[in-house]
């Protein structure tokens, strides 16, 4: 039985993570076009530094990553707080509300904010596809996922230590900004990690919410691949690659010390 469970384990894992391997090993082959290795090179990750395009696609993907996720780590964050710690009407209607993002597939997002942001610059002329509106979309639905884990950090978290704080002669804010926040700031950091690694990654929302001159690495690997795939793209692909499993790493170190510490 065990053995069984171990083969299908391996064999899950072969399915899952042989495409990705293919896509690394094919990013060090010599041969420009087919599926034929002819010998290993790291030229085509040298090859990236002299593309303007990519380059410009880097600069845009880190760019919308990192304001997005400043955002949405502040906003998920006070969120997350407001949700745990304050009684109000419709606050379990307001907990589940808060999963719809995270649960609707990507495209329909995708289509729903091109909709918004169509309608809001028919009405007021605001909302030009590019950069800006990218972040918005992004900030969207990145603030779910950093106020689920704030949220969760919080529930390990008793309320009577905001309480001393203040009966020692605190107001509100210093006892949270001296007591509350240091203890869930692992999970403020872990959140916003996730938010960075789910900007990223994303293709979808970036593509239908993107204008001139905002695409980003995955758009560009989407159109290069329309005319066939290349080394270099294997190159690009792979370096997002490493960036995910490194962000992946983070959350997890971060998540382990959480638990560790609570």
């Amino acid at each position: 039985m065990k053995q069984s469970l171990n083969i299908a384990a391996g064999l899950l894992y072969l399915f899952l993570y042989a495409p990705i391997a293919v896509v690394i090993a094919y990013s060090f082959n010599a041969a420009r076009f087919g599926a034929r290795w002819t010998g290993f090179t790291a030229k085509w990750y040298a090859a990236l530094l002299e593309n303007p395009a990519a380059l410009s696609a880097a600069k845009n993907t880190l760019l919308l990553a990192v304001f997005s996720t400043a955002i949405a780590t502040l906003l998920g964050t006070l969120l997350g707080y407001g949700l745990n710690r304050f009684d109000f009407p419709g606050k379990r209607f307001f907990s589940r509300l808060l999963y719809v993002p995270v649960f609707i597939p990507d495209i329909i997002m995708a289509v729903a904010l091109l909709l918004f942001y169509s309608l809001v610059r028919s009405w007021l002329g605001l909302f030009e596809l590019g950069l800006t509106t990218m972040v918005l979309a992004h900030v969207t639905f990145q603030i779910p996922f950093v106020a689920i884990v704030v949220r969760s950090r919080l529930v390990g978290l008793d309320p009577a230590l905001e309480e001393a704080a203040r009966d020692l002669g605190a107001n509100g804010w210093q006892a949270f900004a001296h007591v509350t926040l240091p203890l869930i700031l692992p999970g403020i950091v872990a959140g916003g990690m996730l938010a960075f690694t789910l900007s990223l990654d994303d293709f979808v929302v970036s593509f239908f919410t993107s204008g001139p001159g905002s695409t980003t690495l995955p758009i560009l690997i989407y159109s290069s691949v329309k005319r066939g795939i290349t080394p270099d793209i294997n190159a690009l692909s792979t370096l997002i690659v490493l960036a995910s499993i490194a962000g992946t790493i983070i959350i997890t170190l971060l998540q382990r010390h959480q638990r560790t510490s609570t």
